[in-house]
C-alpha cells in the first residue's frame, strides 16, 4: 500500500527534473516558434483564462507580459462566455488558455469564441491531445509528464517556466531567448535541486498542526506565489489560508493578523520584494508569527530560504518550499494530500 504523500512527494521532487526537459533543444525550439508566430501577429493586449492553479501561472504570465512586453494583459471571466453568452471583441488579442489537463470545457469554449472573433489563441497544458490544443490555433506543450498526486505541483512550475520561456521569446522578437537568458534559466534546475534539500518546511509542520487559519502575502511576481502557496493549503490540509497582495493586506485585512494567524510572507530582493519592507514591520506590531520565503534573512521571522535570482524567475523556486510545507502540513495533520476529498484531478466547469 503507498503511503500517504508519496505522490506528492514524488511530484515535487521531479521538478528540477521538469525544468531540465522543458529547456532541453526538443522543447526550447518549439516554444521559440510559437513566441516568433505570436510576435509577427503583434497583438495588442493579451488576454489569459485559467481555473485553479493554472489561474496562478496565468496571473504570474499577466505580470511577465505587462512588465516585459508592454502590453495590457488580464485574466478573462470564463462565465461570461459560458453562462452570459458574451462574446467579446478580441481580434487584437492574443488569447491564452492555461491549463494542465486541457479538459476544462469552460476554458475550451473561451478559446473558441476568442478565435472565432479573430483573435490569435494559445493553449498551454500538459496535454498535447486535449480539447483546448484543439480549440487554439498554437500550443505549448509543458511536458510535465504525469502527475501522480490530484493537488498539482510540477505541472504548476512548468507551466511558469514555459510562460516565461514564452514571453522572452516574444520579446526577442524571433522567439530565440538571448544568451544571458538562456545561461540564466539553465543554471534553475540545480538552483531548484538546492532548494528541495532545506529542511525548514518539514520542521515548519508540527508548528503549524493545529492552525486555524493562515495568511499568504507578496507583491508583484510573488503574489501568484503567495495564492498557489494559499490553494496548497487549503487542498491538502483543509486549512483556510487567505492570500492578499501585500499591499492589500495593509488596506484592512491586516487587522486579522496576531500571534495566533500565521502569516506566509514571499520577499524577494527586486522591486516587489523590497516594497514588502512597509508590510512587515505592520506585521510586527501585530506580533504576527511570520515566516518569509526568501533569500535574506528578515529580523524577526523564520525564514524558508531560497537562493537569490532575478525577480522574474523567483516564482520557479519559492513555490517549492511552499509545497513541501502544505505536504508536511497536510501529513502532520492526519490527511492524504495525494487524494484531497471531493477533489478530482480535472474539474469540468462550464
Amino acid at each position: 500500500m503507498t503511503r500517504p504523500g508519496a505522490g506528492m512527494a514524488a511530484d515535487i521532487d521531479e521538478q528540477p527534473a521538469g525544468y531540465a526537459r522543458l529547456l532541453s533543444a526538443e522543447h526550447t525550439e518549439s516554444i521559440a516558434r510559437v513566441a516568433a508566430a505570436i510576435a509577427r501577429r503583434r497583438p495588442r493586449h493579451v488576454v489569459f483564462t485559467a481555473r485553479g492553479t493554472s489561474d496562478h501561472a496565468a496571473l504570474y504570465g499577466a505580470y511577465l507580459t505587462e512588465i516585459r512586453l508592454g502590453l495590457p494583459a488580464g485574466l478573462a471571466s470564463p462565465s461570461a462566455v459560458t453562462i452570459y453568452g458574451a462574446r467579446p471583441d478580441l481580434c487584437d488579442a492574443l488569447v491564452v488558455g492555461v491549463s494542465q489537463s486541457g479538459g476544462s470545457p469552460d476554458l475550451t469554449e473561451v478559446l473558441r469564441t476568442a478565435r472565432a472573433s479573430g483573435a490569435l489563441t494559445l493553449a498551454v497544458t500538459n496535454n498535447p491531445d486535449s480539447p483546448l490544443v484543439e480549440a487554439a490555433e498554437l500550443s505549448v506543450d509543458i511536458a510535465a509528464g504525469h502527475e501522480r498526486a490530484v493537488a498539482a505541483t510540477k505541472t504548476y512550475t512548468a507551466e511558469l517556466l514555459a510562460l516565461l520561456m514564452l514571453v522572452e521569446g516574444i520579446r526577442a522578437g524571433e522567439g530565440t531567448l538571448p544568451a544571458e537568458e538562456r545561461a540564466a534559466l539553465d543554471a534553475l534546475p540545480e538552483l531548484a535541486e538546492h532548494t528541495l534539500t532545506d529542511p525548514t518546511p518539514a520542521q515548519l509542520a508540527p508548528r503549524y498542526r493545529f492552525a486555524g487559519q493562515l495568511v499568504t502575502t507578496g507583491r508583484g511576481y510573488a503574489y501568484p506565489t503567495a495564492r498557489e502557496a494559499a490553494l496548497k493549503l487549503m487542498e491538502t490540509s483543509y486549512l483556510p489560508a487567505l492570500a492578499f497582495s501585500g499591499a492589500d493586506l495593509l488596506h484592512g485585512p491586516l487587522a486579522m493578523t496576531d500571534p495566533d494567524v500565521p502569516v506566509l510572507a514571499v520577499v524577494g530582493s527586486g522591486p516587489g520584494g523590497r516594497s514588502m519592507g512597509e508590510v512587515l514591520p505592520r506585521l510586527g506590531e501585530r506580533r504576527a508569527d511570520v515566516v518569509v520565503v526568501g533569500s535574506a534573512e528578515i529580523e524577526g521571522a523564520t525564514r524558508m530560504a531560497v537562493p537569490e535570482v532575478d525577480e522574474r524567475y523567483a516564482p520557479l523556486l519559492d513555490i517549492l518550499p511552499l509545497q513541501r510545507l502544505a505536504l508536511a502540513l497536510a501529513l502532520a495533520r492526519g490527511e492524504d494530500p495525494d487524494a484531497p476529498r471531493g477533489l478530482k484531478k480535472v474539474t469540468a466547469t462550464m
